[in-house]
């Protein structure tokens, strides 16, 4: 057996009452880390328990080098690797753990009493249910999304800048530093985040790199292009910014695409829609379109985009 869960379901117990072993390099040093078995390691806590600076999965390679039996591993009578342990080894007794030896487990296993570490403290990744260690109520998560940082420089650059400040007693002091930064492209990962759906991105008209997608079908008709062209035109003059898709590519391709990108309003000319001397015109946000005539396109366009 060589997952948790095997273990687990062939001893008919729960994974609580296993403990597991993940191998890491931190800092150019392998190291075994303990924890309950149903709980993950959140690699941050980890390195911050070890003040590291790098850290990585250990390969198949490097973990047997290392004399770590991937599968059957665990800190009993274990030596010469660092071995950090999840306070949840501490949260039960009698657990199942990896004997160091090839398909093979021991049972009953407790801390500390079978085995040592060199470090213990919280290093599992929080999970909604789990108990509030400051209250008594339970965790919930939410996704949240990262538009900026927030950097504690401390007194280094200070110190280096000598940027300095008296402070109430006459004595000169460093100035601690820090600095935000916000990306253009954090902010477009963003709103592409919170708007869109199972075809492509859903732009606001706040943010959208273009408003209008212009999409002509069957450019060989010169009709079609001539059309096309003209209403390209006349919106760049009511100051609407169009992205003007003059590819030869077919309708799916050309409607695919435009869903994809995002744009909150595609228009299409095509010989269909000429016949009525109309474009089609559909909000990326709906299903549905609608046809208007040529001649009132750019009303209609007006009243899109600078109804306020």
């Amino acid at each position: 057996m060589k997952t948790i869960d095997d273990v687990a379901s062939y001893l008919d117990i729960s994974i609580q009452k296993t403990l597991k072993a993940v191998f890491y390099f931190i800092d150019n040093k392998i190291s075994m880390v303990m924890i309950r078995g149903d709980l993950d390691v959140n690699e941050t806590k980890l390195l911050r328990i070890l003040n590291g600076k790098e850290i990585r999965l250990a390969t198949m390679e490097e973990s047997l080098s290392a004399g770590l039996v991937s599968g059957s591993a665990s800190a009993v009578e274990m030596s010469g690797v660092q071995i950090i342990a999840d306070e949840s080894v501490k949260w039960g007794s009698n657990f199942v753990a990896g004997a160091n030896k090839l398909d093979y487990h021991f049972a009953n296993v407790n801390f500390p009493r079978d085995f040592q570490v060199d470090v213990i403290g919280d290093i599992a990744t929080a999970e909604t249910g789990f108990g509030c260690p400051r209250c008594q109520e339970t965790l919930d998560s939410s996704r949240g999304i990262e538009v900026g940082h927030v950097f504690k420089l401390g007194t280094s650059y200070s110190e280096d800048l000598d940027a300095f400040y008296l402070d109430d007693k006459g004595v000169q002091n460093p100035m601690v530093m820090g600095c935000y930064g916000i990306g253009i492209g954090r902010l477009l990962a963003a709103v592409i985040e919170q708007h869109n759906d199972e075809n492509g991105i859903l732009f606001p008209f706040s943010v959208s790199p273009f408003q209008v997608y212009l999409a002509p079908i069957n450019m060989d008709k010169p009709e079609v292009l001539s059309v096309s062209e003209s209403i390209h035109k006349d919106l760049i003059e009511l100051g609407i910014d169009v992205l003007f898709d003059d590819r030869n590519e077919s309708p799916g391709v050309k409607l695919n695409d435009a869903d994809l990108l995002g744009f909150p309003v595609r228009l299409v000319v095509s010989p269909r829609t000429l016949k009525d001397q109309s474009v089609e015109v559909k909000f990326r946000s709906n299903l549905e379109s609608d046809k208007i005539p040529l001649i009132k396109l750019k009303e209609k366009m007006s009243e899109i985009f600078f109804k306020d």
